[in-house]
């Protein structure tokens, strides 16, 4: 078992017992892959959100808000490579007063400009097949694209009130003025881009948010930041070991060679919360199918993790995709009586595994709809799927993170927002099977005969592995294995023109 002590002590030290006629209402989110209709288009596919209070030092009163976008790319993955949906709106939606429906709109739109670039053959200028014809990026200078065959950009807009019908204002760069922001290519390997990392932090952008104190923006590819034993878990949660803290770090991670596209913001705290310290978020795809972007068609959702794949009946999941929290009362049913704690038990049935039997499961409703009540509930808590941040719980530092979050004594992490180093899934697995209610928080205890065993897919994840300052993500795969390799001689004594260099027999 994990040290439940601790982390009970840690999480009644600041929240109350949730009241027993909370009203109900859904959970879900998406994330690579996850609803059969988001398969179809890639580019707008959520894989993951992250919000926390910023923990790079310096930083505190500013909050990090990370959307991540187009799943499992394989890093040699050209010639095209992974652009973002021209057609599509990307958003990351702020809930300041418990409504369930946005108050914050953060928009981004991208262009994709063809450069057409082209080498004289024989006399012909032919466009050539690739996206770039040279080096891009030399030392680091983010203005080095001569050679790049694709420009990417983007417009960044905040929206005050509904995100259609709302005040839209630009957003621009701090230090140009510039209203249009470059998007770095991806990272097609060291010969192309000899230092990609100095090129890509170059893109790094101080932004001038209007009504607001100045913040930080960045777009771009970045190694995917989750962590899962992917293939074993869908595979009826094939686990080699599936129950111990001892194992969590013994089993693989199926995307640990994959990139992912990142639209990350670090905002002043005091632009985002109202009344309440307490927000909400969550991040929305849509695209123009006729290419009028006053008719939109929304493809993906994504607040808290894990949750379309493991809650939402499959049946519901585009239709999930294409809601807003505030009407998630449809859903109920899959977050008060959900069906994956009934799947772990009869999967491990033989092994004395047991799913909750409190129901309906107030601890997930808290967990996912409203907020734990002391921890963070809004004042408003229309239960409606979110991620939600107690923006006055200081940062904890890097080095002092629990991946756990707060059943490991961390009340700065999952599910009070959610920092990168957050280990969601095996969060997401002790919950579900009733952690909070071992802890005494919900029902009894004797409802959870199963919620004090360590689940673990085995592929852990923490503070360690990323950067302690903004962007926090590590730097993308690179495309090629290895540095530039010095160009290789023609052979010495090539065979002469209309030789057939096979023997004949």
């Amino acid at each position: 078992m994990i040290a439940s002590r601790p982390g009970r002590a840690a999480l009644l030290g600041g929240v109350s017992l949730l009241a027993a006629t909370l009203q109900v209402v859904p959970a879900d989110a998406s994330s690579h892959r996850e609803a059969p209709g988001i398969t179809a288009t890639p580019k707008l596919d959520g894989t993951d959100f992250y919000m926390f209070n910023s923990y790079e030092p310096g930083r505190s009163g500013f909050v990090t808000l990370v959307a991540d976008y187009l799943p499992l790319q394989d890093p040699f993955g050209g010639p095209n490579y992974f652009e973002l949906e021209s057609k599509g709106v990307y958003e990351i939606h702020i809930d300041n007063d418990g409504d369930g429906a946005e108050d914050i709109t953060f928009q981004f739109r991208f262009t994709n400009d063809q450069q057409n670039l082209s080498v004289n053959a024989g006399g012909v200028s032919t466009p050539i097949a690739l996206i770039q014809d040279g080096q891009i990026g030399v030392n680091g200078n983010p203005q080095d694209i001569g050679n790049l065959n694709v420009h990417e950009s983007y417009t960044l807009s905040i929206i005050r009130g509904p995100r259609r019908t709302g005040l839209r204002q630009t957003i621009t760069d701090a230090q140009t003025g510039s209203a249009h922001f470059e998007k770095p290519v991806d990272n097609v390997g060291f010969k192309t881009l000899p230092d990609y990392d100095a090129y890509a932090a170059a893109h790094i952008r101080p932004i001038h948010i209007p009504g607001c104190a100045d913040g930080k923006v960045f777009v771009g590819q970045r190694k995917d930041p989750f962590v899962v034993n992917l293939g074993e878990t869908f595979d009826l949660i094939n686990y080699a070991n599936p129950v111990g803290e001892q194992f969590a770090n013994t089993g693989r991670d199926d995307i640990a060679g994959k990139n992912i596209t990142s639209l990350i913001l670090e905002v002043p705290t005091a632009c985002l919360v109202a009344k309440d310290p307490v927000i909400g978020g969550w991040t929305t795809s849509s695209k123009a199918e006729n290419g009028d972007f006053d008719d939109l068609d929304q493809k993906s959702r994504l607040g808290m993790a894990l949750v379309n794949e493991l809650v939402i009946g499959l049946g519901d999941k585009d239709k999930f995709n294409e809601s807003e929290p505030k009407n998630d009362a449809q859903f109920a049913t899959f977050v008060t009586n959900p069906s994956f704690p009934e799947l772990v038990g009869i999967v491990f049935g033989a092994a004395g595994v047991k799913a909750p039997t409190l129901f309906p499961r107030t601890d997930l409703v808290a967990t996912f709809l409203t907020g734990i009540k002391g921890l963070n509930q809004p004042i408003q808590d229309k239960p409606a799927e979110m991620l939600r941040l107690n923006t006055s719980i200081p940062a904890t530092p890097a080095a002092m993170q629990n991946r756990l979050g707060v059943i490991g004594g961390d009340n700065a992490g999952y599910p009070n927002g959610r920092r990168p180093g957050d280990d969601v899934v095996d969060i997401t697995l002790r919950v579900a099977m009733g952690r909070l209610i071992t802890l005494g928080l919900f029902g009894t205890p004797s409802q959870a005969p199963s919620g004090g065993l360590d689940f673990t897919d085995g592929a852990i994840v923490n503070a360690s592995f990323f950067d302690d300052q903004f962007p926090y993500l590590k730097a993308p795969i690179a495309g090629s294995p290895g540095p530039a390799q010095p160009s290789v001689p023609l052979p010495a004594n090539p065979v002469p023109a209309g030789t057939n260099s096979v023997s004949a027999e």
